[in-house]
């Protein structure tokens, strides 16, 4: 299943009175994100850090009726979830905006996320960094207040977290004399992973078209 066709199937199967659209919207990016990344060896439940009856129950929740296409990617893997992905999770949930489950639904989905390589905008499947902020100010509201310089999100989790636990991660005693400035305060732009994944599928097609063309 390709990215457009998740996003379609969970589009048309977001149950509208469990959450308003961008809410629906964030967990539509994070499922396509998923599926874009499942593979024999690495599920789906993985790529969300939520497994069994936890992963089925959001399904069943946000998306009825989806369940039978994304069993195919695997609904109940054992998570394993080191401390680094737990300081994380501590950190977002009590720092949720609200006491509603879907906040710490997010808490969760993002601290896993938070754990690959590229801006975090990305990883989330999102299109943009702005829905991100929009993300952070709706759910995170107390970490979105204290980002007052707009730093990288995933950086910025880091600071905070060294800061709570009186660790020192950074070697600079303030960020304007850090040799590494760029690297947390830096560009984030970029292009959607799902609309690379996209692209890469598209190429893939038109080769094997051509290859069968002119085999």
């Amino acid at each position: 299943m390709t990215p457009d066709v998740t996003a379609l199937l969970l589009g048309r199967t977001l149950d509208p009175s469990a959450c308003d659209p961008f809410d629906g919207h964030v967990l539509a990016c994070l499922f396509a994100i998923g599926v874009a990344e499942s593979t024999s060896e690495s599920s789906l439940a993985e790529a969300l850090g939520i497994s069994g009856k936890v992963l089925r129950g959001v399904i069943d929740q946000y998306f009825p009726g989806a369940m039978d296409s994304l069993e195919a990617f695997g609904l109940d893997s054992t998570i394993l979830v080191e401390e680094e992905e737990q300081s994380l999770r501590r950190l977002l949930q009590r720092s949720r905006s609200t006491s509603a489950p879907l906040s710490s639904l997010l808490a969760v989905l993002v601290a896993r996320r938070t754990m690959r390589p590229n801006h975090l905008w990305q990883d989330l499947g999102l299109t943009n960094r702005s829905e991100l902020s929009a993300l952070m100010k709706r759910h995170f509201a107390p970490l979105a207040l204290r980002n007052t310089h707009d730093m990288k999100w995933k950086k910025f989790f880091y600071r905070i977290i060294c800061r709570d636990s009186s660790a020192r991660r950074c070697v600079a005693p303030c960020c304007s004399e850090c040799s590494d400035f760029n690297g947390c305060f830096g560009d984030e732009s970029g292009e959607s992973l799902l609309a690379q994944v996209r692209l890469q599928m598209m190429s893939s097609t038109e080769t094997q078209i051509h290859a069968v063309r002119t085999g």
